[in-house]
């Protein structure tokens, strides 16, 4: 842990309960402190704030145009739009879902419960993989990371019951408080399902015992956040060593109808012990394991009552006071598999040619900034700054919304006669089996990553490009009657951000088109590697929230954010109209944030980015600009030494 820590630690105490300061003192409680005091956090929702009060209006916009449509107040836009609707449709028919119960998995409830013996497992497995089944496994095809012109098949570890492994520390007592809750709602549900109350304890705890036997080897979120060691190639035959009786030759070649001689093992480890963990002595645990995820998972698609029993897991875990009404669900659905089709709809409909050009226009500057800021950079060699800035010249821009949309799209076809859950269950298959056949293609460069209602932006590294969805691009973030100080401060810092990534300790390992290619010389990343250990340790060991941060999860974020932050501040510099005090003041507006404990716990634990507060103004104290702009003295409360601050790049 760092001990020479911030004067601004960010304690629970001040930062998310509302204070009054001074921009001197803590700029974050100064920008947002009134706020604090009032904001309330919605009922269905773990947080509030910036990004969640935008993500709450489109909810609005959204859910309004999906009940017109379904009315016939209004005309479907499309005919994949019509597929959404019937989707919300079927969804939001509360009286159909709570007539059948658990009649639409029963018969799938019963074929894992009928399980002999492994063997019987492993026969059902090339079926299970593409029916939405849990299994102790997880393979999908991606971009090779040394050659992203192809695809490649990746194998994984299924998700755990709690957030991360940390959770299951034996001093961990929210841990422990969360398994007892699990435990009892499966238990509840299986009983409510039909299970006597003895079979249902029995299936519980066999099924918490495999859980549990996972948690040794399995990564945790602080091991998956450096994403490079993802990659282990491996030779399928290899791999299919390790599955004992699971032929994962046969399953992965069938799969992807062809034939496969590497496969990506993203955890080793994990695979490696894979025949301790199933095997025939396990198959009770797995069995169960199987049963009660498949239970908990396929409830919240059924009747309102099994909804609402299996929900009681899912409120201790995020804080939330109650589920998503019914009507909202409905939306939630739609939305989730219609994602880019509500999403281009969402940008034609709200997102205009001007805003569009301006954020174009900002995106470019921003790259420019950052190719002059390498140019004069004083710690990076020449080889290495031309190759960095043929990086940024190759980058790829996606702003607003897809102009076209995926093909498996034309494959949804909605039946308003069968239940919510039978449609899930194929649309999941679809998709299953569209990422698979992904193997014989190449790679597709003009898929995006987000669709374009969300609010959010990213960096992918596998095709250097960076998506801004139409859903961020408004206030406070952007704004046309914002000054360009302002939006500099806000969606400024987030393009720059994204464009930083390029450079993290994860985007650096990555070359102009997306390889995982080393393309610094070893001084040089030398050097780079001290700088971002120094931003781990700036963090490493901050209070928050009756927490600590872990520098090193948090670290690629970081080093994004300060080279967001630092390339934003001089393009505000530019401006004939610079305003620093609006710049630094709409960079704490949009870090606005109020969340429940348990969020705040399962963040500290699992997030790759630091906490809002933490990011507000830790990144703000490195900037030698903030110090001036609001007269920091060394008896302020942000007043950090010259020496500590950390500049990348």
């Amino acid at each position: 842990m760092n001990n020479q820590q911030p004067k601004i630690l960010g304690g629970s105490g001040d930062t998310t309960k509302g204070a009054t300061a001074t921009y001197k003192d803590n700029l974050y409680l100064a920008v947002n402190g009134e706020w604090l005091k009032t904001a309330q956090i919605p009922a269905d929702k773990s947080r509030t704030g910036g990004f969640s009060d935008l993500d709450l209006a489109i909810e609005k916009q959204l859910m309004q145009a999906f009940a017109d449509w379904s009315a016939d107040k209004k005309p479907v836009p499309n005919d994949l739009m019509q597929e959404a609707v019937k989707l919300y449709q079927v969804a939001a028919d509360t009286k159909k879902r709570d007539q059948d119960g658990f009649a639409p998995a029963q018969a799938q409830y019963d074929e894992i419960k009928n399980l002999s013996d492994l063997q019987s497992w492993v026969d059902k497995l090339p079926q299970w993989l593409t029916a939405a089944y849990p299994l102790p496994f997880a393979f999908y095809v991606t971009a090779d990371m040394k050659d992203t012109s192809k695809n490649v098949v990746d194998a994984s570890a299924p998700n755990l019951i709690l957030p991360d492994k940390t959770y299951y520390a034996d001093d961990n007592e929210s841990g422990k408080q969360l398994l007892n809750i699990y435990q009892q709602t499966a238990c509840a549900l299986l009983e409510q399902i039909g299970e006597t109350s003895a079979d249902a304890q029995e299936i519980v705890t066999q099924a918490l015992r495999f859980d549990r036997s996972l948690v040794e080897y399995v990564k945790s979120a602080e091991e998956k956040a450096d994403y490079v060691k993802d990659y282990n190639p491996t030779n399928l035959s290899d791999l299919a060593k390790d599955g004992g009786m699971v032929n994962f030759r046969s399953l992965i070649e069938g799969a992807v109808e062809d034939d496969v001689q590497t496969v990506n093992v993203s955890e080793p480890r994990y695979y490696h012990y894979f025949t301790e963990i199933v095997n025939e002595k396990t198959f009770g645990d797995l069995r169960a394991w199987t049963l009660v995820r498949f239970a908990m998972n396929v409830s919240s698609y059924l009747s309102q009552d099994l909804r609402q029993t299996a929900g009681k897991f899912s409120l201790a875990l995020s804080g939330n006071q109650e589920l998503q009404s019914p009507i909202k669900q409905a939306y939630h659905v739609a939305n989730a598999f219609f994602d880019d089709v509500v999403g281009q709809y969402y940008g034609q409909t709200y997102f205009g040619a001007q805003a569009k050009r301006n954020v174009e226009q900002m995106v470019h500057k921003m790259i420019k900034i950052y190719q002059q800021r390498i140019e004069n950079n004083d710690w990076l060699s020449e080889p290495t700054k031309q190759k960095a800035i043929v990086k940024l010249d190759k980058m790829v821009l996606k702003i607003g919304y897809p102009e076209k949309l995926n093909a498996v799209f034309q494959q949804f076809t909605i039946e308003s006669s069968e239940s919510l859950w039978t449609n899930v269950q194929t649309l999941n298959s679809i998709l299953t089996i569209d990422n698979f056949a992904k193997f014989k293609k190449p790679v597709d460069r003009s898929e995006w990553a987000m669709p374009g209602q969300l609010v959010n932006a990213c960096y992918d590294p596998s095709k250097n490009d960076i998506t801004f969805p139409a859903g961020i691009l408004q206030k406070p973030f952007y704004s046309l009657e914002q000054s360009a100080s302002a939006n500099y401060g806000g969606i400024g810092a987030v393009i720059a951000h994204e464009i930083s990534h390029g450079f993290d300790n994860n985007g650096a390992q990555f070359d102009e088109y997306g390889n995982l290619n080393n393309w610094w010389t070893d001084n040089d990343y030398a050097t780079f590697k001290e700088l971002t250990q120094a931003m781990i340790n700036e963090f490493d060991g901050l209070e928050f929230g009756g927490g600590h941060v872990n520098g090193t999860l948090v670290v690629s974020e970081n080093v994004a954010d300060a080279g967001g932050l630092s390339c934003a501040l001089e393009a505000t510099k530019s401006e004939d109209d610079v305003d620093l005090k609006a710049f630094f003041i709409n960079w704490a507006r949009v870090w606005r944030t109020k969340s429940t404990q348990q969020l705040i716990e399962i963040f500290l634990n699992t997030d790759v980015h630091a906490p809002a507060p933490l990011r507000a103004n830790v990144q703000a104290q490195n900037m030698d600009d903030f110090y001036t702009t609001f007269d920091v003295r060394e008896h302020d409360g942000m007043w950090l030494e010259p020496e500590r601050r950390v500049n990348i790049w």
